[in-house]
C-alpha cells in the first residue's frame, strides 16, 4: 500500500478519519456495475448491485462484498455513537453504518467516496 498515491482528500479521509462534503463525492450518483474497491489497497468492498440512493449525500449499499470486507468498531466521536467502517484489509477509514437501510439487511453503510475506487465489470 502507498499511501503517498493518495490525494490529500483520500488521505484525510481514509487515515485521518475525514468525512467529505455531502453530495460532493464522485460516487454519489454513480450508476456502473462492479465493485467498489479501497482506493488503499484495492480489497472488494462493496458490490454496485448493493448500492442503493439513500438521499444522505454519500454513496451507500445495504451489504458488503465478502464477510471480512470490513471491520466495524465503536465509534463514540462527536457526542453521539455511531458504528464506523473500515477496510477488513488495511484499517483504512470508509464511513459509518446505520440501521435504517433497506431490506433484506436493513443496513446503510454510508461511505465516503473518497475511500473508493470502482473497478467495472
Amino acid at each position: 500500500m502507498d499511501l503517498s498515491k493518495l490525494t490529500p482528500d483520500q488521505f484525510r479521509v481514509t487515515q485521518q478519519c475525514g468525512t467529505e462534503t455531502p453530495f460532493t463525492g464522485k460516487y454519489i450518483d454513480h450508476h456502473d456495475h462492479g465493485d467498489y474497491v479501497c482506493v488503499c489497497c484495492h480489497r472488494a468492498l462493496f458490490s454496485s448491485s448493493t448500492k442503493f440512493e439513500s438521499g444522505t449525500g454519500w454513496p451507500s449499499f445495504y451489504d458488503i462484498s465478502q464477510n471480512n470486507s470490513v471491520s466495524l468498531i465503536e465509534d463514540n466521536t462527536h457526542a453521539m455513537t455511531r458504528v464506523e467502517v473500515r477496510c477488513g484489509n488495511c484499517d483504512a477509514h470508509l464511513g459509518h453504518v446505520f440501521n435504517d437501510g433497506p431490506a433484506p439487511t436493513r443496513q446503510r453503510y454510508c461511505i465516503n467516496s473518497a475511500s473508493l475506487d470502482f473497478k467495472k465489470n
